[in-house]
């Protein structure tokens, strides 16, 4: 298909000229410019409630409420919305008009606009409706939002209705974190705690009052044609095609990968570039994936809770704007079989309050070393719990394929950082190799990194930061940057606490620390692996080291029902272990209810739709065979695939009804531990023997018969 002209004259109207950097954030608001818009004590006054969480009075919070409200009706804005993240996949919002009644004298009634500071900070959404793991019922209703001033407020633009968002965090009546925000925000607490006091005992200064952590994430999609998406019942209900032939040039030629982005996927990436720049996103790099139909947007680093928060919106936008120019952005992990899937790289680090990246190799090289050894220790130590965050049926289908990390947590870290950590594990001092330019001609030189890149790794250092390759498209980051940053935390606490008993032995400062990242590099051996992460091979060599093998998501999900797993995560005051038995719940009923859906979409396609194919496909065979017998042809292969035709109605028929007796057993009780494992064990099964059987009948039935959109017609698209 060609984008009309209609179209991109559409495109003009809606995203206005000027340059990224003339239009960045303008339909955003900071704290900082909100504190502008504030009188000097006031402003004082509210930047105390952001950076410390001092109280607010009412006349300060209704203060910025007006400084908001006149913001926002600037930008002809009539209502907004507390902008939150449940543990549902999606973002929620509920909109409520600025309107207010004024009576005045003998009961006139006048309206106005306002925005009480009392509504911008708290609300109060249905906290039953939501997945809640049990920690709320319908009955104990009770809900709040809280806004959280660290991500700025933003405009959602759809149509003749701009809304005004709030980025809140939600919480029960009780306490309890019934979102991905709350969490998150408590684990970057606890990394600062842990890591300022961890660096000033290797400095034995107070130097250092605040860590922040950073991320980076590169996202990767797929863009279908509407009209193809439409008519496929699998991508309408469970995101990802459930049946499909790879066609016979794929991505086998590699030149999809950063090949010439077409013009109608070009208008798309550009038109959610301009509204992702006036979000404040800070939108950097867009290319081809390795995939056909596939592709990749990727920001600027920014601190982990506004980057999670961003990468949030930004999927939203990538989705809306997709409707607008006739596609559909998959988001899923592996919407096609055979053909690459997407991840959701999270490229993250830590800064000083000062800005110093706290993983780059050429700073001071004893700290280096020091931080190195405790993020290494932390990921080595809960490699488990870390596997967790990154399981969903979508994952699956993804972790251990030919372009994604296997479902083993290991590190990489190149050779020339290896060298200087071996030499530390050796007890001699660390030394880092400098990169020499390497000489393309006698004119053309290149200056190497640090570090080689392996896409096989899950976590792999990539020159001044980790590159957690592992997470998928469609996931909210902010569950595994939690637990990154809580079990980095715990790294931080636990060598802190080795440090502090060396130093008080006597050991001078910089021995003491060496000491301590030879004994932390030590103990995390076996988590680091410079080799292919693909081979066959080290499933076996993880197992023989002792790293967690989870292989999909019911088997991870278990590491979160083991206490002394999760352990650190209540002791850092991340998560209570109420909070921890409900999470895992919701993640079981989330991977259960994918299941479900999955296959019996399926067995209705194998019925529905498949089934009338073959049974089509064999009568105009057995009219042909009748034709060619009355000419006097041989027709024993058009007898044979008639055979086929049959004995494929069957097996098909026999397959969908094993599929839908194995699916009754999924919710089977109220523990949802066996449904887990029948998942597992036989419907998954159960769905791979009967997309086969779809897949061979694919083979069987011509074109003009065969009712669905091939991946072919998909991934090719005529654009």
């Amino acid at each position: 298909m060609v984008a009309h002209v209609s179209d991109v004259v559409t495109l003009r109207e809606r995203v206005a000229s000027g340059s990224p950097s003339e239009t960045f954030g303008s339909w955003s608001l900071s704290w900082q410019a909100i504190a502008e818009r504030l009188s000097g004590d006031t402003a004082a006054a509210f930047e105390a409630f952001v950076l410390s969480g001092a109280a607010m009075s009412k006349d300060v919070s209704n203060a910025v409420g007006e400084v908001v409200l006149d913001w926002a009706r600037a930008h002809g804005v009539t209502h907004f919305a507390h902008w939150f993240q449940p543990l549902t996949g999606i973002p929620a919002e509920k909109h409520d008009a600025f309107l207010s009644l004024k009576v005045g004298a003998h009961g006139a009634v006048s309206a106005l606009d306002r925005l009480p500071g009392s509504l911008l900070l708290q609300g109060e959404p249905d906290a039953s409706s939501f997945p809640n793991g049990g920690l709320r019922a319908t009955h104990t209703a009770r809900g709040y939002t809280v806004w959280d001033p660290t991500t700025p407020l933003f405009l959602r633009k759809e149509g003749n209705a701009p809304t005004l968002c709030v980025p809140c965090a939600y919480v029960s009546y009780t306490g309890h974190a019934l979102d991905h925000k709350t969490p998150l925000l408590r684990a970057l607490a606890a990394l600062s705690r842990e890591a300022t006091r961890f660096l000033n005992l290797v400095s034995g200064s107070d130097s250092v009052t605040a860590v922040t952590a950073t991320l980076g994430t590169e996202q990767e999609y797929f863009l279908v044609d509407r009209a193809h998406f439409a008519k496929r019942p699998d991508l309408l209900m469970a995101g990802r095609t459930l049946l499909g032939r790879v066609p016979s040039r794929n991505q086998q030629l590699e030149d999809h990968y950063f090949g010439p982005i077409p013009a109608r996927v070009l208008a798309y990436m550009s038109e959610v570039e301009a509204e992702l720049c006036r979000l404040g996103v800070p939108v950097k790099t867009r290319h081809c994936e390795v995939a056909p139909s596939q592709y990749e947007i990727a920001p600027i680093f920014e601190s982990v809770s506004v980057a999670c928060d961003h990468n949030v919106l930004t999927m939203d936008v990538m989705r809306r704007v997709a409707e607008r120019h006739g596609l559909v952005c998959l988001m899923h992990e592996k919407p096609f079989a055979g053909i690459n899937g997407s991840g959701k790289h999270n490229n993250w680090s830590m800064a000083t309050d000062t800005g110093e990246n706290l993983l780059e190799p050429s700073g001071e090289r004893t700290r280096f070393l020091a931080v190195l050894s405790a993020v290494l220790w932390g990921v080595h130590r809960h490699a488990a719990v870390l596997r967790a965050t990154v399981a969903s049926a979508g994952n699956d289908h993804r972790l251990g394929a030919n372009e994604a990390p296997p479902p083993i947590i290991s590190a990489y870290l190149g050779s020339a950082i290896a060298s200087l950590v071996e030499a530390a594990e050796r007890g001699e001092k660390p030394e880092l190799a400098s990169g020499a330019p390497l000489a393309i001609t006698e004119k053309l030189t290149v200056q190497l990194d640090a570090t080689d890149r392996n896409r096989t790794a899950p976590f792999a250092f990539t020159g001044n930061k980790f590159e957690y390759r592992a997470v998928g498209s469609s996931e909210n980051c902010a569950w595994p940057m939690t637990v990154l940053n809580a079990a980095v935390a715990d790294a931080f606490r636990t060598l802190g606490d080795r440090l502090e008993a060396k130093l008080a032995k006597g050991l001078a400062r910089e021995a003491a620390v060496l000491e301590l990242a030879r004994e932390a590099l030590t103990e995390s051996h076996d988590v680091r692996f410079e080799g292919n992460g693909y081979a066959g091979e080290w499933l076996e060599e993880a197992t023989r080291r002792g790293l967690p093998v989870l292989k999909d998501t019911p088997a991870a999900l278990g590491a979160l029902r083991e206490g002394q797993r999760t352990a650190f995560l209540v002791s850092q005051g991340v998560f209570s272990e109420e909070e921890i038995a409900a999470r895992t719940e919701i993640l079981g009923e989330r991977y259960l209810k994918a299941i479900d859906i999955e296959a019996q979409t399926l067995s209705e396609i194998a019925t529905g739709l498949v089934l009338p194919a073959i049974e089509a496909q064999a009568a105009r065979t057995g009219e042909a065979l009748e034709a060619f017998r009355h000419g006097g042809a041989k027709v024993s292969r058009q007898e044979e695939r008639l055979h086929k035709l049959a004995i494929l109605a069957e097996s098909l028929l026999s397959a969908a009804g094993d599929l839908d007796k194995q699916r009754d057993d999924l919710f089977a009780g109220h523990d949802p531990e066996p449904g887990l494992r029948h998942a597992s064990t036989a419907v998954v099964p159960a769905i791979a023997r009967l997309r086969g059987l779809c897949d061979e009948a694919e083979n069987l039935v011509g074109e003009a018969l065969w009712p669905l959109p091939t991946y072919r017609q998909m991934l090719f698209p005529v654009l």
